[in-house]
């Protein structure tokens, strides 16, 4: 008998859709039919997949709405930021379109030989498994370089957008790629080791937490398959005493707000110094208190509900730990169901869980320093490496800090966020490899040695 499981809108908590898990034998037909298109897809001319890149665009373009729409229902996302989000995923599209020839492109290396290079080939099947909390973006920053590169993939999506992975394989297929160049399937976890340690799958890149991350990286390791890890994150967002909080206090709560807080490069823990602390708390609250909460639907909501009312709960926990252990809330912390009032901590410490875990919703731990020396010790100080961000009126003097971070990314006076121009990644327990630019083109390549004599 075959498993069924339902997808819930957030917000309305009412069922959505009823989906059956696919069974050993519908697996087992996809991987074969993977298999079958990539050995004719890996010989398709780069002019012809990037022309397949454009009706995809277009695509995507012509139900923009559609899609928006299915996001919101589905996790929750202010409408707004769903469409935003698709409108980003055109973006990177129309990237790769100009760039891909480039990027794959032969490069010639002067030897002893008559002529070398190294030759960029597709591994084959690459499976990814995505998150929920940016249901569109994350695949297509996936999909995109990794089949214009001539691999097929295999998504295996959080199960609550299971209506945005479905019609993500619509997409592509409408858009003229091969039957098999990108396709869905609905399984478990328990079913993921299983599918790992077939012969068709060569890769795998999953975004997701720390946990799923050892768990996919032990199998990939045990199976020798390269494997991209794109992890959790607890990024500092350093305020030094010359910032412009008038010019810059949009972006900083944005930073932290956006997408309810659900996000794994949001700025979870503000550094400020003393001098600039009192100012910063009190115009953190007052951009705080003009978010507007209500439907994900309205145009005008910009601030909504949790994907799940797990999460919801998982946060209230490591509030409630961190009270215990002394932090103060100056604003917020009301919960009901997948709602979570955006919440603001003070008197934080490194051993409070608002500090030193990844807080996924809208929890902002404030953190006083006194000395521009210990902002940059304390944002340091985490077993996290995805992103920091700086702000300040000396942009020069930030600048020098830049090979003290060891994080994936460090911005300054401004937000970290993903850029299709810009590889993407982190450090530590946040993962390793790199998504998108060139990096994320050849993530999934052999890169292969040519020499030849005459």
């Amino acid at each position: 008998m075959k498993t069924k499981f339902n997808t819930k809108n957030p917000y309305t908590g009412k069922q959505l859709q009823t989906y059956t898990l696919d069974s050993e034998s519908d697996l087992r037909e996809k991987l074969d039919l993977a298999n079958t298109t990539f050995s004719n897809w890996r010989l398709t001319e780069i002019s012809q997949r990037i022309q397949l890149l454009q009706n995809l665009a277009n695509e995507i373009h012509k139900n923009k709405t559609e899609l928006s729409e299915l996001i919101t229902t589905e996790m929750g996302k202010p409408i707004s930021e769903s469409r935003a989000e698709i409108e980003k995923c055109i973006l990177l599209i129309d990237f790769y379109i100009v760039n891909a020839d480039q990027f794959l492109q032969d490069d010639l290396i002067e030897t002893e030989a008559h002529e070398s290079f190294i030759s960029y080939d597709p591994l084959g099947c690459i499976l990814a498994i995505m998150p929920w909390n940016y249901p569109f973006w994350q695949v297509f920053r996936f999909a995109i370089p990794t089949v214009t590169a001539g691999n097929v993939a295999i998504l295996k999506h959080a199960t609550n957008v299971t209506g945005c992975a479905l019609i993500i394989e619509e997409l592509f297929i409408n858009s003229g790629f091969p039957k098999g160049c990108f396709q869905t399937i609905l399984t478990n976890h328990d079913g993921i080791e299983q599918l790992m340690e077939d012969n068709t799958i060569k890769a795998v890149s999953l975004t997701g937490s720390e946990r799923a991350g050892q768990k996919i990286a032990e199998i990939a390791g045990k199976n020798l398959k390269p494997s991209l890890l794109e992890l959790g994150g607890n990024n500092a967002c350093i305020i030094l005493k010359d910032a412009n909080l008038d010019k810059y206090m949009d972006i900083i709560v944005k930073a932290r707000m956006q997408n309810s807080g659900q996000s794994c490069i949001a700025a979870k823990r503000f550094i400020v110094v003393k001098e600039i602390y009192d100012d910063f708390i009190k115009k953190f609250i007052s951009k705080v208190e003009d978010l507007k909460f209500g439907n994900p639907l309205d145009e005008d909501t910009t601030m909504s509900c949790l994907a799940r009312e797990d999460l919801a709960e998982t946060l209230a926990k490591q509030v409630n730990q961190s009270i215990d252990l002394g932090a103060k809330i100056v604003y917020g912390n009301q919960r009901d169901a997948t709602y979570y009032q955006p919440t603001i901590i003070t008197n934080i410490s490194s051993e409070m869980a608002v500090f030193k875990e990844e807080t996924f919703g809208p929890i902002a731990a404030i953190i006083k320093v006194k000395s521009e020396e210990e902002a940059y010790r304390t944002a340091s100080n985490s077993k996290f490496g995805l992103g920091t961000m700086v702000f300040t009126s000396n942009y020069e003097a930030a600048s020098k800090r830049i090979s003290q971070i060891e994080d994936g990314a460090f911005f300054i006076n401004e937000m970290v966020k993903s850029d299709p121009r810009l590889p993407f990644g982190g450090t530590k327990i946040s993962g390793y490899g790199r998504e998108l630019s060139k990096e994320g083109m050849l993530a999934f390549v052999n890169k292969k040695t040519v020499y030849i004599n005459k």
